[in-house]
This record gives structure tokens, C-alpha cells and sequence, in this order.
């Protein structure tokens, strides 16, 4: 039966089995050092050379070979223990080594933290990069904050629900990724920028409480924060108000990293509210770090932003939404919405929830009523048949009787890189893109072979030649 590393401390004199990865080989003198590395940890296994065929396996042992090995737990001479350590305090006395599988001599070092090896190497080889105990632990950090998540809400009656990954493209703000369709000829499908009108939809349903851990899908340019694929928490809620949602995400933060992460510290509870202007005018910027040490790392300064402006001017001259075309604006600026008057002077109900200088969630309250949401397109100069074609779903689905509802979406990637103190978001994703959204692991994006896209009737230009030394030009995306 296998045995863990940490479970070792538990065995002294005993003979346990561990399985797991060599991390490091020396040879001192006739006795061989051992570091046994599996997913609890570290060990240190010593060989003596009074085996002498043990002895002569274990110095063809490399790092990253793949072992099983018994022998005998003992604690560590005086002088050779390590407390700071989890298992500095005991090693195994080895009497047999099995090698499971040997590894070619990796391309990156495993060993150290990373963040200095190029990206391009980081990458290409991932599934050696997250072998390193950083990005191992930060993997499972990350699963315990989605569980205490899932619970929290689960506990207050909400339920999780999937959203469908493939939908409808419609205007919210960044460019879609399409899926053609292969029954229906020239027709796509875009993979969603959020769950945003189906949690809506879900609210029509009558479902009241609903939340998901989803995957969103946006066609932008990256950079440190953000990814082209990337997890939400989203969730709505019906019958309430923006101080309701608020309420209960204040809540769910602070319960999240007093639960998780008891060595930080949130420097205001409740959380303060600084307004759009204000944070313009005092700032210079709609996500302030307010952190009174900003060399504390583990200091948390979440702060609201409020108030915001419901439209912004376009270049052409017209009108578009800031933040969602969905929200509502607050109820002294509906009778200006409705007869489409001030428009620059309307403020909406969105509310961003904004950590150490980054937004890490945002949401509103939603226009429930048909004609309300009508207008929000109409400002922004969208035409009657546009208006049915993009969203006539969405204001027929209003007209059923559709409760009062409001809701938000946390960058999750973002929250975590915050908590385990990452450059970006990279850092806390499994399998992520390079800064240009490709995939140098699978290597895509990737041509397909011919008869595919003969099939989905599709014909492909060939790009241009490239000039060399041409500047690469990149579009602004939405976040």
C-alpha cells in the first residue's frame, strides 16, 4: 500500500511504500541522498552501500525518474533535522527500489520558482512547469477557494446551473469566437463572453438564487490579467437590490479568505463605497488601490465603485453602454432612459468590487421590463430589425412576467492571482495561453486539413506575406 510523504512522520520504524518523482540525487561518499517528491511533499531517503546491487540503482537514479521505494522510516540524527520542514525530522532507510518510469532531462528547471524561465519554454513543456511545488500549490489553492464557494452559496439556497458554451453572437463589448455550424451552412455559433442572458433567463425561469463557475470566451488582446478563455463566478439573484448583492459578496470575500487565507488581512470591513467621479477625480482611475502599505502583500484594501456613468460617447458620435447594455440605470435616471434625454447624464446601478488596484468582479441591477431594456438599444442607435435580430429573445423573455433582478461576475483567475500574490493570471490557470493567446503545448491555434473545412463549407484566404520587421498592430478589446 502506498504512503504519502507527510505521512511518513506518523511510521518511525515502520516500512512504508512511497511512490512518486526523484528530485534530487547526492552522492556523499559511499552514501546516497535521495529527495522523493509526490503530491503531499517532499522526503529525504538515504541508501547505504550495504546492498550493493540497491546501491548501484540508485546511483543510475535521475531527477524526474518516477519511482516505488520501501524501506524503513527513521528519525534524522540531531544535528541533520530540519523543524522549518514537514518531514525535516525523519528520513527513510531504503531496502528496495522499483523504477516506474524514467524521464529525459527536462528543459526547464523544475526546481525553482519559474518566473524567470522564458514564457515560451514555460508553456510549450506545462505539464512539467506545474510539476514545481508554486504552481502545484497554487492549482490547489484554487480548488479550495471554487469548494468554499460552492458551499457558501449552496448553503444560502442558491443553485449551481450550466450555461451552454454554444450560443448566439450578440454585441456585448469584445469580439466573439465563432463555431461554424456544419448542418447549417454559413451560420455560427460564438462561444459566450458570459453567462449574462442566460442568468437573466434563469431569473424569468423562476429559479430565484442561481450561480456558476463558468468559462467565458473573449477575442481580445491579453496581457497580464487577462486570458482569451478565462473562469467566472457568476450569479444572480431575483428581488433584490444592488445592496443586496452587494451584502452578500462583501460576505462571501471576506468568509473566503479568513477560511483560506488566515495570514492576510482585509484593511476595511465593511468594505468602503467610493463613487465613479470620486475615484476619477481622486485617483485618476475607476480601479484605486487604496492600501495604506502598498509593500504588504498581504494586505487586501477592497473598496466598491459606484455611480457609474450608464453611457460613454462612441468616436463616430454616438452612444454605447460602459459597462453592460443590460443593467438598469438608478430609478431617479429611469424617467431620462425612457424618453432617451441627458443620456450622458444617466447613471447606471453597476457596482465593480475593485482589490489592491484591480477590479475583480462587477455586476448591476438588470432593466426587468421589455421597453426599459428597448430603449437602452435604441440610445445606442441600433435600429428596429438589429434590435429584433440581436436580442428580440431577450425583450420577449421580459415580457413573461420577469421578476426584478441584479447579479455579478468575478474574474476568478484575477481574484486568485491576487490572493497567492502572482504577476498574473497565468501563474494560477492550469493549461493557459501565451500573452498572444496561443497554445504552445498543443500548438494552436492550428490549420485544419481540407476535407474539414470542406465540410463546413468553409474557404480560407491566404494572409498576406509577412514583412519582416513590421510593427504587429493590435485592436483595443473590452474587458
Amino acid at each position: 500500500m502506498r504512503t504519502l510523504s507527510i505521512e511518513a512522520k506518523t511510521s518511525i520504524g515502520k516500512s512504508i511504500t512511497l511512490m512518486g518523482w526523484i528530485d534530487i540525487r547526492r552522492d556523499h561518499g559511499k552514501l546516497i541522498f535521495l529527495e522523493l517528491r509526490d503530491a503531499a511533499g517532499k522526503i529525504q531517503l538515504v541508501v547505504t552501500p550495504k546492498n550493493a546491487e540497491l546501491h548501484k540503482i540508485a546511483e543510475t537514479l535521475r531527477p524526474e525518474w518516477v519511482v516505488e521505494i520501501t524501506g524503513e522510516v527513521a528519525a534524522r540524527p540531531d544535528a541533520m533535522k530540519n523543524p522549518e520542514h514537514p518531514t525535516g525530522e525523519i528520513e527513510l532507510k531504503v531496502t528496495d527500489i522499483l523504477v516506474l518510469n524514467e524521464s529525459l532531462t527536462p528543459p526547464l528547471d523544475i526546481s525553482s520558482g519559474g518566473l524567470l524561465i522564458g514564457e515560451e519554454v514555460r508553456m510549450k513543456y506545462r505539464y512539467l512547469d506545474i510539476r514545481r511545488p508554486r504552481l502545484n500549490k497554487n492549482l490547489k489553492n484554487r480548488f479550495k477557494a471554487l469548494k468554499f464557494i460552492r458551499d457558501f452559496l449552496s448553503e444560502r439556497g442558491f443553485t449551481e446551473v450550466e450555461t451552454p458554451s454554444l450560443s448566439k453572437s450578440t454585441p456585448e463589448g469584445a469580439r466573439d469566437y465563432l463555431v461554424p455550424s456544419r448542418i447549417e451552412p454559413g451560420k455560427f455559433y460564438a462561444l459566450p463572453q458570459s453567462p449574462q442572458q442566460y442568468k437573466q433567463l434563469l431569473m424569468v425561469g423562476g429559479l430565484e438564487k442561481y450561480f456558476q463557475i463558468a468559462r467565458c470566451f473573449r477575442d481580445e488582446d491579453t496581457r497580464g490579467d487577462r486570458q482569451p478563455e478565462f473562469t467566472q463566478l457568476d450569479l444572480e439573484m431575483s428581488f433584490v437590490q444592488a445592496e443586496d448583492v452587494i451584502k452578500l459578496n462583501e460576505e462571501l470575500l471576506i468568509n473566503l479568505i479568513r477560511a483560506n487565507y488566515p495570514e492576510k488581512t482585509v484593511q476595511e470591513i465593511p468594505f468602503p463605497r467610493v463613487s465613479y467621479k470620486e475615484a476619477m477625480e481622486k485617483y485618476g482611475t475607476d480601479r484605486p488601490d487604496l492600501r495604506k502599505n502598498k509593500e504588504d502583500q498581504n494586505l487586501l484594501a477592497f473598496c466598491w465603485v459606484v455611480d457609474f456613468p450608464f453611457f460613454e460617447k462612441t468616436e463616430e458620435g454616438g452612444f454605447t453602454f460602459t459597462h453592460n447594455p443590460f443593467s438598469a440605470p438608478k430609478a431617479e435616471f429611469m424617467p431620462d432612459l425612457m424618453n432617451k434625454k441627458n443620456i450622458g447624464e444617466i447613471l447606471t446601478t453597476q457596482y465593480d468590487v475593485v482589490l489592491n488596484g484591480f477590479e475583480i468582479g462587477g455586476g448591476s441591477i438588470r432593466n426587468h421590463k421589455p421597453d426599459a431594456l428597448k430603449k437602452v438599444f435604441e440610445i445606442m442607435g441600433f435600429e428596429e430589425k438589429k434590435i429584433t435580430e440581436n436580442f428580440g429573445h431577450m425583450l420577449e423573455a421580459l415580457s413573461y412576467g420577469a421578476p426584478p433582478h441584479g447579479g455579478i461576475a468575478w474574474g476568478f483567475d484575477r481574484l486568485m492571482m491576487l490572493l497567492e500574490n502572482e504577476p498574473n493570471i497565468r501563474e494560477v490557470i492550469a493549461f493557459p495561453k501565451t500573452g498572444d493567446a496561443r497554445d504552445l503545448m498543443m500548438e494552436a491555434p492550428s490549420e485544419v486539413p481540407k476535407e474539414q473545412l470542406k465540410e463546413l463549407r468553409i474557404s480560407v484566404e491566404k494572409p498576406r506575406e509577412k514583412i519582416k520587421n513590421r510593427p504587429r498592430l493590435h485592436r483595443d478589446g473590452s474587458n
